[in-house]
């Protein structure tokens, strides 16, 4: 059996800004000197004209981002989750999101999985920031292709939208030739009737193998990729509420205000059903290799095979 091929979705990012700097004048990288980490090196040596660095200075950065836009081109403002989320949340809100301005902001080594830097860098908390910010449009991939076709939907889409890109290698699972990105469209990955799992991001490929473990007991769980955490597709979770009356919400992630939150949004408005969490709760990280932090804070298949089966019991 050959081996499942791994790759970080920072690696598809900039490896999909090369492809739509290709296709498209208008684009405009911008970095805070994190180019060699965030992957968009790799758009600055294809196109150094169309390249800035703006030095470690993330809230500057979302403010000249937000100029540029005013000329009609489309910036892409790129740096770790931490620092774009975080530092320049203000910059964000008032000068990107208020004014509704055509900004994309690639937020890469998201959450635990950056491993050895620590908590400080271990953004689990910018879902639950962009979420809050109106007409932010919230994109978490989980693979390969799905982060290359959100950079090209987030490029098409008129407004703000925060892509969220992971430090570690993850399964390549999207390569169905049936494979579609839509905004705010969740796809369906495994049928089930039993429980349904909802993940987003490194996750997803986790709960899949989880599900497998599931069904060798004789529980059939339904896996549902939400890689659009807003706008959610409230539609996907009101059918799996209906029809296995289990959702299991899981993201690398706080379990405060990100994916989870916004399906029980839905649930408890639409579509009763009782939910289980997994995520980070309520918690920093901490130092440590991103295999074992992982397993540690219960994101791997086997922790997320052993709390389905007992939530379903």
């Amino acid at each position: 059996m050959s081996e499942v091929k791994k790759i970080a979705t920072r690696e598809s990012y900039g490896n999909a800004l090369v492809e739509l700097g290709k296709k498209y004048d208008d684009v405009v990288v911008l970095d805070a000197d994190l180019a060699a980490a965030t992957k968009t090196g790799t758009f600055k040596k294809a196109f150094p004209e169309r390249h800035i660095d703006c030095g470690i200075a993330e809230c500057n950065m979302m403010g000249v981002a937000a100029g540029i836009a005013t000329t009609g081109k489309v910036p892409f403002a790129s740096s770790f989750a931490m620092f774009a989320a975080g530092r320049a949340f203000e910059q964000i809100r008032n000068s990107i999101g208020y004014p509704k301005l055509n900004v994309k902001i690639g937020a890469t080594h998201a959450s635990i999985s950056v491993g050895e830097d620590g908590a400080t860098h271990q953004c689990n908390e910018d879902i639950a920031l962009m979420r809050t910010i109106p007409g932010m449009v919230v994109i978490n991939p989980a693979d390969d292709i799905e982060a290359k076709a959100a950079v090209q939907a987030a490029y098409e889409h008129v407004g703000p939208v925060y892509l969220r890109f992971g430090r570690a290698a993850v399964p390549v699972i999207n390569g169905n030739p049936e494979y579609k990105f839509e905004l705010g469209k969740a796809v369906t990955l495994k049928e089930g009737t039993d429980v349904t799992i909802i993940a987003s991001g490194l996750p997803v490929s986790e709960s899949l193998a989880a599900a497998e473990k599931l069904a060798a007991d004789g529980i059939s769980a339904a896996v549902i990729n939400m890689h659009t955490i807003k706008p959610l597709d409230e539609a996907a979770v009101i059918e799996a509420a209906a029809k296995t009356g289990r959702i299991v919400t899981v993201e690398e992630h706080s379990v405060i205000g990100g994916l989870g939150s916004a399906v029980c949004d839905v649930v408890a408005q639409k579509a009763p059903a009782k939910v289980l969490k997994i995520g980070v709760n309520d918690v920093f990280g901490e130092s440590g290799p991103a295999a074992a932090l992982i397993k540690k804070y219960g994101l791997d298949a086997d922790s997320i095979y052993g709390k389905v089966k007992e939530f379903v019991k």
